[in-house]
């Protein structure tokens, strides 16, 4: 009789030991999902602050401009000369990149024409060639 209840007993054992170990691994991928939901929660948070502090910074800048600063004449006269070197800057830059794009265009509308040139004259000696014969 004891001989009997020793398989039972192993398969007992098997199916405890099968139960403990997916308990186990259950109770692991359930820490694993929390703290990835933690983390995630907490990224979140890192973004929403982010972006908080960025609105802040803006409000702050648009309040610098604003609310000028009074500044002396002689400081105000060199802002003023300051802004209209940098716009005179601009403007020659802007006519720099018009007439850069001018010259483009006109030397590929040139290239495109010599091409169109030489392959009249290639067609022209091709048909030459096939009236002769």
């Amino acid at each position: 009789m004891i001989e009997a209840f020793i398989p039972t007993q192993i398969f007992i054992l098997i199916i405890i030991a099968i139960f403990v170990f997916l308990i186990i691994v259950v109770v692991n991928q359930w820490r694993k999902v929390n703290q990835s939901n933690n983390t995630l929660k907490l990224m979140e948070k890192e973004i929403e602050l982010k972006k908080i502090a960025m609105v802040e910074k803006d409000l702050e800048n648009k309040r610098l401009m604003e609310n000028p600063i009074k500044l002396p004449a002689d400081q105000q006269e060199n802002l003023t000369q300051i802004r209209d070197a940098t716009s005179e800057v601009r403007n020659n830059v802007g006519y720099l990149h018009s007439e850069i794009n001018e010259r483009l265009a006109r030397l590929e509308a040139q290239t495109e024409l010599k091409k169109l040139e030489r392959m009249l004259k290639e067609i022209e000696e091709k048909e030459n060639k096939l009236n002769k014969k």
